[in-house]
């Protein structure tokens, strides 16, 4: 039993809550202490974290779950690079064990983010080069492998825009990015049953007043776009204008292997990525994913003027809600206990994953 000031579907409360596994009820009264009670964090772009990339197969997925967990994401989607096709397949292998059974003291995979090979060679941003042509025969090969959730692709590519309607019956989120694609390009994605934006702003054609590109895209008609909200991707500014445009725009970490390490130098793929002040970037300075994690994404959503409900579902349940899980990212009797309790520095003090208490040290 848990109590503290809880945000459940209908808004705040003060009271207690029980769980299991699941949540068993929610009970209005007073409380004791002065913690908040939120749902756990989904981030559906993790690459790495505590010297583990999602690339590397073996253990590498158990690895990235549980240390994400310790920062409060409860649930996660394994992402991956551009890469040869024999690459990425020994990564789905890897990441498929820990997606079947979740890890003692970790985060639950919901599958996978292919976040590469379906790309732009003139938007790889920090990708390799090892761009392929997407065809169904072998995303639905790739997806016998490990669940593929979200699948980043370059619409303007050929072939690629009449494939997305072919991908989304297969319950994929397809989403838009690594794309030098135009705003017409970004438009008729979404007509032919893209859900999204991969990483809003980075590795896509940027808004001009006269050529809108896929941000103007996005901007004018996205319902849900990710974005990373550590302040280095992407301006305050632009993320404000981002927040007014997209109404379930939400945060996702783009985390990398240097994620939770010291200032150093570290894979993303078959990349050499080094960390240093914060940032991580190739050797020729662009920057190569981040370190970011997600209670630090919902505290920069709060320093932003989000109010903590609204950030909350920024890194929660909108993220939940866009893959169909409708029994995470939010606290309410028969969902997961998925559960992040935060201090009054909105800083995690405890984490449970379907109920299990997480070890944050």
């Amino acid at each position: 039993m848990l109590s503290g000031r809880i945000l459940t579907p209908e808004g705040w409360i003060t009271g207690s809550i029980a769980f299991g596994d699941c949540i068993h009820r929610i009970i209005e009264g007073p409380a004791a202490s002065g913690l908040t009670i939120l749902p756990g964090f989904v981030d559906l772009h993790v690459h790495g974290a505590a010297g583990a990339d999602s690339m590397q197969g073996g253990d590498a997925g158990a690895i990235i779950a549980r240390t994400h967990a310790r920062y409060g994401t409860t649930s996660l989607l394994g992402t991956t690079m551009t890469a040869k096709e024999l690459d990425i397949r020994r990564a789905l292998r890897g990441l498929a064990g820990v997606i079947a059974q979740r890890p003692q003291g970790g985060a639950r995979m919901l599958g996978v983010h292919l976040e590469g090979p379906f790309l732009s060679q003139k938007r790889l941003g920090a990708q390799p080069p090892d761009v392929i042509p997407a065809t169904l025969e072998l995303v639905q090969s790739l997806h016998a492998i490990a669940p593929i959730r979200v699948l980043t692709i370059a619409p303007e590519v050929d072939g690629h825009l009449a494939l997305i309607p072919e991908l989304a019956a297969l319950g994929i989120r397809v989403q838009v990015g690594h794309s030098a694609g135009s705003f017409e390009d970004g438009v008729a994605a979404l007509r032919a049953g893209a859900a999204g934006f991969t990483h809003l702003y980075n590795g896509m054609t940027g808004l001009h007043h006269r050529e809108p590109g896929i941000v103007g895209a996005a901007l004018a008609h996205a319902e849900y776009a990710e974005i990373i909200p550590d302040l280095e991707h992407v301006s305050q500014g632009a993320l404000r204008a981002a927040l007014r445009a997209i109404p379930r725009l939400y945060g996702i970490t783009d985390a990398t292997s240097a994620t939770g390490m010291p200032d150093g130098e570290y894979a993303l793929g078959t990349q050499r990525v080094f960390k240093c002040a914060g940032c991580v970037r190739l050797a020729g300075g662009t920057l190569a994913g981040s370190v970011l994690t997600m209670d630090q994404a919902l505290r920069n959503f709060v320093d932003l003027g989000l109010d903590l409900a609204d950030a909350s579902h920024r890194v929660s349940r909108y993220p939940a809600d866009y893959l169909g899980e409708q029994l995470r990212g939010r606290l309410a009797p028969g969902a997961w206990a998925d559960i992040v309790v935060l201090n009054e520095a909105l800083r995690p003090v405890a984490v449970f994953v379907e109920g299990e208490a997480i070890d944050l040290n």
